[in-house]
C-alpha cells in the first residue's frame, strides 16, 4: 500500500514539474541605446567598466544574458525576479537617463553593496564564478563610486 501512493506521490510530482514550465517569466532585453548606456556616459576608466560588466552587467542592465537553467522553472522564475529587481535598483543600460541626484543614491548604493559584500549576490556567484571581485576590484569600484559621487555633488 505504501508502495503505490509513493508511486502517485512521484507520478504526480513529475506531472507538476512538466506543468509548471509552461508558466513562463518575462526573460526579455528592452531595446539598447547605445548611448544612454553607462560605458558612453560616466567618467569612468574602461577597467571601471569592464569590471561593472562582467560583475553587474547580467542583473543591472538590459544586456542580460539568459543562460540554459532560465528555461527551467522554478530556476526561471528566481533568476527574472533576480534581473528584474536588479534593474529597478539601477540598470547601466539606461545610466544616461538618470537624473544626477538618482546617479548618485545608485553610486551611494553601489559603495553600500560592494563594501558590504551583498553584491554580486552569493547565488549569482555559484554558478558565475567568474564574476566574483577580488578585493582589489572592490576596493577599487569603491572608490570611482566615491570619486564620481564626489563629482555629481560638485556639479
Amino acid at each position: 500500500m505504501k508502495r503505490k501512493v509513493l508511486r502517485w506521490i512521484v507520478i504526480l510530482f513529475c506531472i507538476a514539474l512538466v506543468a509548471v514550465q509552461f508558466l513562463r517569466p518575462d526573460r526579455t532585453n528592452p531595446p539598447v541605446d547605445p548611448t544612454k548606456d553607462f560605458a558612453a556616459v560616466q567618467v569612468a576608466d574602461t577597467s571601471i567598466a569592464a569590471l561593472l560588466r562582467r560583475s553587474c552587467y547580467d542583473c543591472h542592465s538590459d544586456e542580460t544574458r539568459w543562460p540554459w537553467y532560465t528555461n527551467v522553472a522554478p530556476v526561471s522564475w528566481l533568476v527574472a525576479d533576480d534581473v528584474h529587481t536588479g534593474r529597478r535598483h539601477v540598470n547601466f543600460s539606461i545610466w544616461g537617463k538618470y537624473p544626477p541626484g538618482r546617479r548618485a543614491r545608485s553610486l551611494d548604493d553601489i559603495h553600500e553593496q560592494i563594501t558590504s559584500g551583498n553584491m554580486p549576490l552569493p547565488k549569482y556567484l555559484m554558478l558565475h564564478p567568474d564574476a566574483r571581485l577580488t578585493q582589489a576590484e572592490r576596493e577599487s569600484l569603491v572608490a570611482w563610486a566615491d570619486r564620481e559621487r564626489q563629482r555629481l555633488g560638485d556639479e
